[in-house]
């Protein structure tokens, strides 16, 4: 196969000009997403209310949770930067995967009936329930600047990446407005039902693209035997040596802390949760997602794993996936992938804005104006969402000059999010923990991760001045355990002096025992089936990985 110049004009205009049904094909997708969010929008008359608007009325089914979860997640630079990390550093990469599995049955048993007990409407609220407000307004600003400069302009980064090398006539900044007004528009419109519905449509879009890329290139390598068979070692080992520079294995402990962050903490994911219309709804679709996870060891790792093979000499990794879908898929198909990269990305973008208008709305104005009427709230809601997508449209595309996504977003977020978690940790399994100690923990620990990413990411003083070049994900250990020491230092030194902390913010064991609603004869039905069989699957998989 002849290696691609990829990016130039005349490839691109060979692909877009030679195959019209190809052209037709994004067309379609576009039209009857946006046909579909205009529809829901107007239908949706729960819309008119705040409960509505950012939470869907509380009435999402477990399968609408689960693949909208699945559909946030895979942005575009899934696409591109995970198939990326698996052509330069191999199997290793899957980890980031299987412990989302393993993050979301922890969700499932232990957070989310806590949150949905509290009836929350955001992740920062329960900060407010557990501790106090300074600890809830603090999280909540933390989470709007990472929506706005980490996710929401992330996705439109990528997005227009894979416009502008498709459309050689649209720069960067073009195609990031092009993107922000066509996903802000219907998230605007319709709220979270319309984001969760079209997610949906999306998720299946997603996957059949990067199946559809994964069959072929798994086919063109000879099947899987083979394909490990032309890979070096240090591509087919699974757990690397604890110093290796990409991701050593006792780092996994640090993908968790990320994970946890992510999948559990986080306003962008959790909303979803939080609208269930029961806690066994939300706890099957969050399980679900998991499931879902563990396929992106074929649909994420395979690709990267086959342009290894068939293209080792790229002269970037984030070339892995295009180059696959330009060079190796037959005439028709590359419509369907870039479909594909278009529902992943803009499902990113409007599970991110949308969140970012919950918070800001819900975290910060409600408790600034207690008075506001729930018009007003919603009215103003819909005036964030598009105030986040005009900022993240002028942001994205100063991206460009940090390099690789993947790499750069997990170390950015190993040193800022591990104080978070373990305050949430700390809150949901202890009542031992001051009210008080958060906000301080927090005062401490966070301008102490920011200080050794400055040092040991960006500038790299901290080398030059004598200390351990660790890796990102151990930093993220380091601060976790940090972080606990300091609450519990903080709750000894300062008793509590004010009421009692409530047991419905502390997990319990009738939270466990709670499960299969509804569905008494049908034993797949209790979530606590479908966790241990989550479970071992995972592990099913590791162990098969684990012989190569």
């Amino acid at each position: 196969m002849q290696e691609l110049s990829l990016g130039t004009t005349e490839t691109c205009v060979n692909w877009m000009g030679l195959h019209g049904p190809e052209i037709g094909i994004v067309a379609a997708y576009l039209v009857a997403t946006f046909g579909l969010a205009l529809y829901l929008g107007r239908q949706g008359a729960e819309s008119d209310s705040v409960a509505g608007y950012f939470l869907a009325g509380r009435a999402l089914p477990w399968y609408l949770i689960g693949l909208s979860f699945y559909a946030s997640n895979m942005s575009g630079s899934s696409f591109v930067g995970l198939v990326g990390a698996a052509y330069s550093h191999g199997l290793s990469i899957f980890h980031y995967e299987w412990t989302a599995a393993l993050v979301l049955v922890a969700f499932a048993v232990f957070v989310l009936p806590v949150f949905l007990r509290r009836k929350l409407f955001t992740v920062p609220e329960y900060l407010e329930y557990r501790f106090e407000r300074r600890a809830r307004t603090t999280y909540s600003v933390f989470s709007l600047l990472t929506l706005l400069f980490i996710d929401t302009a992330g996705a439109l980064y990528a997005g227009a990446i894979v416009i502008s090398t498709g459309l050689p006539f649209l720069d960067l900044w073009t195609a990031c407005i092009a993107i922000s007004i066509l996903t802000g528009l219907y998230t605007i419109f319709g709220g979270l039902r319309t984001v969760v519905i079209t997610d949906t449509l999306q998720s299946f879009v997603l996957i059949t693209g990067a199946a559809v890329v994964a069959g072929y290139g798994l086919a063109q390598a000879g099947g899987w035997d083979a394909l490990l068979s032309r890979l070096d070692e240090r591509h087919v080992e699974l757990f690397p040596q604890a110093d290796d520079g990409a991701l050593p294995w006792p780092g996994i402990f640090g993908i968790v802390i990320l994970g946890l962050y992510y999948w559990t903490f986080n306003q962008y994911f959790v909303q979803r949760a939080l609208a269930a219309r029961s806690l066994d709804e939300g706890r099957k679709g969050a399980l679900l997602a998991g499931f879902l996870k563990l396929l992106n060891l074929f649909l994420m790792i395979v690709p990267g794993l086959v342009a290894a093979a068939l293209y080792p000499t790229l002269d970037s990794p984030d070339k892995a996936f295009p180059t696959l879908t330009f060079d190796l898929l037959p005439a028709g198909f590359r419509g369907i992938v870039l479909a594909a990269m278009l529902a992943a990305i803009m499902s990113s973008l409007d599970s991110a804005l949308n969140a970012a208008s919950s918070l800001a709305t819900m975290d910060l104005v409600r408790i600034a104006r207690p008075t506001l009427s729930e018009r007003a709230l919603f009215v103003l809601g819909r005036i964030v969402t598009a105030v986040f997508m005009v900022v993240a449209a002028m942001y994205a595309p100063m991206i460009e000059s940090f390099g690789s996504l993947f790499d750069y977003f997990q170390a950015t977020l190993a040193y800022l999010v591990p104080p978070f978690v373990g305050i949430y940790l700390a809150g949901l399994f202890s009542s031992r923990f001051t009210r008080a100690s958060a906000f301080w923990t927090i005062v401490v620990v966070e301008p102490l991760g920011v200080l050794f990413f400055f040092a040991n990411e960006v500038s790299g003083a901290g080398i030059s001045m004598g200390l351990p070049d660790i890796h990102f994900t151990y930093a993220a250990v380091g601060l976790l355990a940090l972080t606990l020491c300091m609450m519990t230092l903080f709750s000894f030194l300062w008793q509590p002096n004010g009421p009692p902390v409530d047991s419905d913010t502390v997990f319990s064991v009738r939270d466990f025992s709670s499960g299969g609603a509804g569905h008494p004869k049908l034993m797949i039905a209790d979530y606590r089936i479908l966790a241990f069989l989550l479970l071992t699957a995972t592990a099913a998989l590791l162990v098969w990985l684990s012989a190569y």
